[in-house]
């Protein structure tokens, strides 16, 4: 299955790696074929959530900049936990006018929940950008980095209550990781959202939070929360101050704190199966110019996310690295169900 998928993607276009930039040529095979009639970006949550705002940001960049003659709508399919969304795409096998904006859920959901889905029943387009992870805290607690808060962390009793979006999930995984590096122990909250694991933080109702940057971003800029670390190998890169005396780039990662602990989540696009080389080809094209345009590289600083472009042999290799990175993690967690 492997073997096929790199095939087909050997003939959907040729990536040529230029010193200074990728350049995709793409063009004369997506020229073959364009939609004939709108195009859905499914979103596998709710509503206001970061897959919601992505999509909408896409489809704004595609009719400004008018990347295509068809329009663009968003639907939104989070029940089940996102399992809807997966089931729904794996169900449209054929159909190249529809689109999943996925996420870690690609390979957390069917470890956790059992259901019949793999992500290679489901055209790889791109990677289009990467979300950092932070480890937050209040500013009314007097741990003022990860050394000090780990140290409270592991003398705390009762453990200390950690906030996060859903159960099994990347704040769930992220914060049982943190007990293995660290030897502390927490009571893991999960919240319907990120939003709302940001405001039990700031009520103190929870000792602290591994939100998304653009979850926490407006109570970081209030001075409600603190930014301890980033989990990842390099520091965010975005320089322009957020708070009075802190940017994104000011923020260590955890491993200068002493937490050796990365992880990053995909933010990628697929078509269902069975469609052709030139109906993916058009939307590597597509999803290539996005990534180009002003509103994409303004979304990126805002919401303090990671630029990339992956297509092709990259994207494959990522994705396979990643589902074992992420079904390594849910293992020891204890998180995959017999």
């Amino acid at each position: 299955m492997k073997q096929s998928i790199a095939l087909k993607f050997k003939h959907v276009c040729m990536l040529t790696i230029a010193a200074s930039a990728g350049a995709l040529t793409c063009a004369a095979a997506a020229a073959d074929w364009q939609p004939t009639k709108p195009v859905e970006i499914i979103v596998a949550a709710g509503a206001g959530g970061a897959s919601d705002q992505m999509a909408r940001m896409m489809q704004a960049a595609i009719q400004k900049n008018n990347l295509m003659k068809q329009p663009v709508v968003v639907t939104l399919k989070a029940g089940a936990s996102g399992g809807e969304a997966l089931l729904h795409m794996k169900s449209s096998a054929g159909d190249p006018n529809k689109v999943l904006i996925a996420y870690s859920l690609i390979y957390m959901l069917p470890l956790s929940a059992k259901i019949p889905f793999d992500w290679r029943d489901l055209t790889p387009v791109s990677v289009i950008a990467l979300d950092q992870f932070v480890l937050w805290d209040n500013t009314t607690l007097p741990y003022k980095n990860v050394k000090e808060f780990v140290a409270a962390a592991k003398a705390a009793n009762p453990p200390f209550k950690m906030g996060g979006t859903g159960s099994k999930r990347e704040d769930h995984v992220l914060t049982a990781f943190m007990e293995k590096k660290t030897g502390a122990k927490f009571a893991y909250l999960p919240y319907k959202s990120g939003g709302e694991a940001a405001t039990q933080l700031v009520g103190n109702h929870t000792a602290a939070n591994v939100n998304n940057p653009s979850e926490n971003i407006e109570v970081w800029r209030a001075g409600q929360v603190r930014a301890l670390c980033v989990f990842d190998k390099e520091r965010i890169s975005y320089k322009a101050k957020v708070t009075d005396t802190q940017s994104w780039n000011d923020i260590p990662t955890c491993k200068e704190e002493g937490l050796d602990l990365q992880y990053l989540m995909l933010r990628a696009m697929f078509l269902p199966g069975k469609v052709t080389a030139e109906q993916t080809a058009f939307y590597v094209d597509l999803f290539k110019k996005v990534t180009q345009t002003a509103e994409y590289k303004d979304y990126m600083e805002k919401q303090a996310l990671k630029p990339i472009f992956l297509t092709g042999a990259d994207m494959l290799k990522f994705l396979e690295s990643d589902e074992a990175l992420n079904k390594s993690l849910m293992t020891e967690a204890g998180f995959v169900a017999n």
